[in-house]
């Protein structure tokens, strides 16, 4: 049966810096914990009430009431587990997906797993973008994170140090539809929903693309952001 000590472990690395110190994240259910048993991420260990549904020795009994009070699900699955954080090293790409100031978990997450349908397997976020590893990202990229590198780097200097060509996506702008993304090779910035590309990186942006609305009299102010990953992904990949 699980110890206090494995409970208290747990509930420690729910917080951003005692993951970092330990450098550990937790993964919630069936479905990710086989995303990320298939990867190169490290098992830590595995708490389940139902340890019969995984063919791997030493997994940890844990009671549904015990599951239900570490979880960060609303409703609690059967399985919870934690693996090692790996190093992210900047791997070299013709084109580079960059996101600055990325402030909500779920976007995040949904941005890994819309890349990773794309065939996408690394993207590069500003340091003071959310932690890859924090639960709601883990959650909501559906297990995707384990196939997608996520490097956080200062993307200023990331930008000065290449000589690929930069595009700023912004609300108003030249529209995608009129740009050639045949056999592109630079670099898309994206900014957040709430505050877009931070004034610093935009010293660094010549060009700037948006996605127009076609209906005149849409009141939306703005698309989701991996809405938008996945149009310019699209555009990108030729589809």
């Amino acid at each position: 049966m699980v110890t206090k000590n494995q409970i208290n472990l747990i509930r420690q690395i729910k917080r951003k810096r005692k993951r970092r110190e330990k450098k550990l994240f937790i993964v919630e259910g069936k479905k990710s914990i086989d995303e990320f048993l298939t990867s190169n991420y490290k098992l830590h260990e595995i708490y389940s009430t139902h340890p019969n549904e995984f063919n791997l020795d030493s997994i940890v009994n844990i009671s549904s009431s015990e599951l239900s009070k570490l979880s960060s699900l609303k409703k609690p699955n059967k399985h919870i587990a934690i693996f090692h954080q790996k190093d992210q090293v900047l791997q070299k790409q013709n084109f580079y997906l960059v996101f600055d100031r990325i402030n909500d978990p779920g976007n995040l997450g949904t941005i890994i797993r819309t890349c990773h349908w794309f065939g996408v397997d690394q993207i590069i976020c500003s340091v003071d973008s959310v932690d890859c590893y924090n639960s709601k990202v883990v959650q909501s990229s559906m297990g995707s994170l384990s196939k997608v590198n996520v490097v956080y780097t200062d993307l200023i200097k990331f930008i000065k140090t290449t000589n690929k060509k930069i595009i700023g996506t912004s609300l108003n702008s030249k529209s995608i539809s009129d740009y050639s993304f045949q056999n592109f090779d630079g670099i898309v910035v994206f900014g957040s929903e709430s505050n877009g590309i931070s004034q610093e990186t935009k010293k660094e942006i010549k060009d700037y693309i948006s996605i127009p609305k076609t209906a005149s009299n849409s009141t939306a102010e703005s698309l989701n952001l991996s809405i938008s990953v996945a149009i310019f992904l699209s555009k990108i990949k030729g589809i």
